[in-house]
């Protein structure tokens, strides 16, 4: 899309399940190995009672859509505020939002809202991300 047509309040969603594979990929690249991600047996022992997503993943699922689809390609980060509000399970689908909430028509900026949401429709992750958006 060209930056002209981008719109406050424009929303765009996706669907996707996070997986073991995706997780253990994720602490191999990282380094990140803290057992509550890895370890079925000690993730039980926790107040999670299984093992959870790195929120980091999540993060990185929402960049990979502000790269690739919305806004897509030639949106860069520039800042992200995130909070992180529930887990996020292995094999659980969650639906990721990103909302279009300001447009810095000068200096062609977007300021987007990006949620996740878990299996059952609950905010798990919550934030905001202002891009520079480098086409046209």
């Amino acid at each position: 899309m060209k930056f002209s047509e981008f719109q406050t309040g424009q929303k765009y969603s996706v669907r996707r399940r996070i997986t073991a594979r995706m997780v253990d990929g994720f602490a191999e690249i990282t380094g990140d190995r803290n057992p509550v991600h890895m370890d079925e047996e000690f993730a039980r022992t926790t107040r999670f009672g299984r093992r959870i997503a790195h929120g980091m993943l999540s993060v990185g699922i929402i960049s990979a859509i502000l790269g690739n689809d919305f806004p897509g390609p030639g949106s860069i980060y520039m800042k992200q505020d995130v909070k992180f509000f529930r887990p996020v399970y292995l094999e659980e689908e969650i639906e990721v939002e990103i909302e279009l909430l300001e447009k810095f028509e000068e200096k062609k900026r977007l300021l987007v809202r990006t949620t996740v949401k878990n299996s059952s429709g609950e905010v798990a992750v919550d934030g905001e991300a202002l891009l520079l958006f480098t086409q046209e």
